[in-house]
């Protein structure tokens, strides 16, 4: 099964390895669109469905925990998957980002088997 992926990220390039690494792993993947920051992530929401969400948590405007804040407040899209992909790697933001209902960590540099395996294994999860 392909999933609707959306990729948020303040880096242009990061987006775009972000991508190839999809591409690469082997994960499927359906549509895939992009986000600058959380703002423009909770904009694209609204006019797309979306199976799976990667985001960063150092953004400009909003934020990974702020969207995904927002994002639960939803009723329509809370149950989205989110996997977060950042440099940090301080406890609090795990915490926090567990307690909002982030249901993955990818510490940035990463290789595409990361991704996929943590992607397959959360989807997996998700389907049951």
């Amino acid at each position: 099964m392909a999933y609707n992926t959306l990729i948020v990220d303040d880096s242009p390039t990061m987006r775009k390895v972000i991508r190839k690494s999809l591409a690469i792993s082997g994960f499927e993947v359906g549509e895939c669109w992009e986000a600058g920051d959380g703002r423009q992530a909770l904009t694209l929401l609204q006019s797309h469905s979306v199976d799976l969400i990667l985001v960063d948590f150092n953004m400009p405007e909003m934020n990974g925990l702020e969207m995904i804040r927002e994002l639960k407040k939803d009723e329509k899209r809370r149950r989205i998957p989110v996997v977060m992909i950042t440099t940090h790697s301080n406890d609090w933001v795990v915490q926090e980002g567990t307690a909002l209902g982030i249901q993955g960590f990818i510490q940035k540099p990463f290789h595409p088997e990361t991704i996929r395996d943590v992607l397959t294994a959360l989807m997996e999860k998700a389907d049951v």
